[in-house]
């Protein structure tokens, strides 16, 4: 009977998986430690240019940008931000007041849309969202 696996491929690609793994995290990531090993690992990894997908690299710093990705989601979820709450937010980064947000109208339409009285339309989207160089959907 043919064997089915190639016990000198098995021990010489588990040879190589082991040393890799040793400088970077090849498994689902369980606790904090290993977070920030990977994360460790993967900045580096970028910082050498492997995000470029020509880089020899690239796959790795895919594969291991997943298991980072999939821990954030578990473990630090993104809480959803109101349009309002994101417009309030840029204006206190940009230290700005109502009457400085002509993308949206008068001062009181600005008003009537920080108080709940007013959606944005599409208009008003499309100039935040140029203005302050951030994606439509954070308004949506």
């Amino acid at each position: 009977m043919e064997t089915l696996v190639d016990r000198d491929l098995v021990a010489e690609i588990t040879s190589r998986y082991q040393a890799l793994s040793s400088l970077v995290p090849l498994h689902t990531i369980r606790n904090e430690e290993d977070y920030k090993g990977a994360v460790l690992a993967l900045n580096q990894l970028l910082d050498a240019g492997a995000a470029n997908d020509g880089h020899p690299l690239a796959d790795l710093v895919n594969a291991l940008g997943n298991l980072v990705s999939d821990y954030d989601e578990r473990h630090y979820p993104l809480e959803q931000v109101t349009p309002v709450a994101m417009i309030c937010f840029l204006m206190e980064q940009h230290q700005l007041s109502q009457s400085d947000l002509p993308e949206i109208g008068a001062q009181s339409v600005v008003s009537e849309v920080l108080n709940g009285k007013r959606e944005l339309n599409v208009r008003q989207i499309k100039r935040l969202s140029e203005r302050f160089n951030v994606p439509a959907g954070v308004f949506l």
